[in-house]
């Protein structure tokens, strides 16, 4: 099968990581070309026209998080008013990307250094993923956790100052991919499509 060229769309830095994983885990030849974001969902939420007109050229792979919308065709209906490109690979976390972190719960427990038993069963249904997870980093054992994922005291920051660092390293070395696939709905819906997609080129399908 010839290597499949993509450029990224993601909301930050973690997306990315994140992302960049679940195209080496599936065995398909994913060239990562271009990535753009880093500046929140606004900023997708914004470019998605531009990133649907240059899927023609180039498949984009989009990742958001579903936040507060009550679903991910909602999602896609209220940001691209117009028909989606076959290209534009539109994923949706649910809620939040680190809901598919936190489905690794042995791994993710082991990482953190807090007990597997604290660590949601279910965690597509959280309501707010990555403030459980921030929890869960106050609680561990380790003081090199807490600094980096959790704000300080008296801070007004939702995370700490190595948040993506920190939580990337975990991604890239400890993710159990097809683990956390089992558990979480949206995760497996992403790995299926990644899995399938072909790209659509005007000439060479007529």
């Amino acid at each position: 099968m010839s290597p499949i060229p993509v450029n990224l769309a993601i909301e930050d830095e973690l997306s990315e990581t994140v992302l960049r994983k679940l195209l080496d885990h599936i065995n398909r030849e994913y060239f990562v070309g271009t990535v753009y974001g880093r500046g929140g969902f606004g900023y997708l939420r914004r470019t998605v026209p531009g990133w649907n007109v240059g899927a023609r050229g180039t498949p984009f792979v989009l990742l958001t998080d579903l936040d507060r919308y009550p679903c991910a065709p909602a999602l896609i209906q209220e940001w691209l008013t117009v028909p989606r490109h076959p290209n534009l690979l539109f994923r949706i976390a649910v809620r939040e990307v680190e809901a598919w972190l936190l489905a690794g719960r042995v791994n993710i427990a082991r990482f953190l250094s807090v007990p597997e038993a604290t660590v949601p069963a279910v965690c597509d249904s959280l309501d707010d993923p990555k403030r459980q997870l921030v929890k869960l980093a106050r609680r561990s054992r380790s003081r090199e956790i807490r600094q980096r994922i959790a704000p300080r005291k008296r801070s007004t920051a939702t995370q700490g100052p190595d948040y993506n660092g920190c939580l990337g390293e975990f991604v890239k070395h400890s993710w159990n991919v097809d683990v956390a696939g089992a558990a979480s709905p949206s995760l497996a819906r992403t790995l299926h499509r990644l899995a399938t997609f072909t790209p659509y080129w005007p000439a060479a399908n007529g």
